[in-house]
């Protein structure tokens, strides 16, 4: 049980980080996607 709950900690750890790194990527996309919006006008 004990090794269940360690296990469970650490893919919560690695799921929670991933979705910052997601998060922090989209941001760039969307800022290059605003960058040719500006570029094309």
């Amino acid at each position: 049980m004990k090794f269940f709950c360690t296990l469970m900690l650490v893919v919560l750890a690695i799921s929670s980080s991933a979705c910052n790194t997601v998060s922090g990527i989209g941001k760039d996309i969307e800022k290059g996607g605003q960058a040719i919006e500006k570029a094309a006008k």
